[in-house]
């Protein structure tokens, strides 16, 4: 069993189209065929079913494929952290996100500093947990900024943004008179909020459940531009971070009770190599928002 022929296994895999896998690794597609089936005789069972020209992964392949993962998964660490030991690569952050609103700055101010180490940033959707758990378990990224925990024991969080969160309300509202108020003296307002999956929705609920109140929710959104921009247009209220940016059409009303607060972690998988460019950052954004503790809207 050789290495190339792992390789093509897992583009076949992913494919389930020959030509399609030929394409992405330029060889002939016969060639990939004749690789497959070489494997296929090394491991002693067929992993994929073939219908006339059609090819799907069958249950022996689907297991094979996890373990390839691995294998493949580990030899990158090896050549990554050997890289790191002899300093012979520049060095690259491979980061998950679901915003850049929050990191843009860090990674700007980051590579200022460090102008030799890339970042490849893969944004995930707010409510796709699942994702971040896989890409971090296949080693296909480095960290995961999360705003909620990933509930995995080999993943460990560390903490870095603690923001303070207030209700916006439109500049005409009755209650941008005001500066302050109770999460209990919402409970007749239209909310704007976010989809039920969101991570996000389940700490503003959680923020109502402790004050003892049912909202009206009148929108669900994706997107914290969305939530924002419904604001701004006077269709309701939301919980929002803290802000320093001045918006002519919302106001921002810190509340006195519950406490409220959004905790931002970094994640990793403790099982895997950390790159020393990645322990780098996450002590540079540890420092950069202790400096910031409100943190950016």
């Amino acid at each position: 069993m050789e290495l190339l022929q792992l390789q093509y296994f897992r583009t076949v895999a992913k494919y389930e189209h020959m030509t399609k896998a030929s394409e992405e690794l330029r060889i002939a597609q016969p060639a990939l065929s004749k690789t497959i089936s070489r494997l296929e005789e090394d491991v002693g069972v067929p992993l994929f079913d073939r219908q006339n020209r059609q090819i799907r992964l069958n249950r022996f392949g689907r297991a094979f494929l996890k373990q390839v993962d691995i294998a493949l998964g580990a030899l990158e660490e090896g050549r990554r952290e050997l890289a790191d030991m002899v300093e012979t690569e520049q060095g690259t952050i491979r980061l998950a996100t679901p915003t850049l609103s929050r990191l843009s700055s860090t990674i700007s101010e980051f590579r200022k500093e460090n102008p030799e180490i890339l970042f490849r940033v893969v944004q995930i959707p707010p409510a796709s947990s699942n994702d971040m758990i896989s890409l971090l378990e296949r080693g296909e990224v480095d960290l995961c900024f999360i705003a909620a925990s990933l509930n995995q024991t080999w993943i460990q969080e560390q903490i870095v943004l603690k923001a303070e969160v207030c209700l916006a309300v439109p500049i005409a509202h009755p209650l941008a008179a005001r500066d302050t108020i109770t999460i209990a003296e919402t409970e007749n307002e239209a909310f704007i909020e976010y989809h039920a999956e969101h991570p996000f929705r389940h700490i503003n609920d959680v923020y109502c459940e402790a004050a003892g109140i049912s909202r009206n929710v009148i929108c669900e959104v994706d997107e914290p531009s969305a939530l924002w921009s419904l604001v701004q247009a006077g269709l309701g209220v939301a919980f929002v971070p803290h802000s320093t940016n001045e918006d002519s059409n919302v106001k921002l009303l810190r509340i006195e009770s519950p406490v409220c607060e959004r905790e931002f972690s970094i994640a990793w998988n403790e099982k895997r190599y950390l790159p020393r460019a990645a322990k780098q950052y996450l002590e540079f954004l540890k420092l950069h928002f202790q400096s910031e503790p409100t943190g950016l809207a």
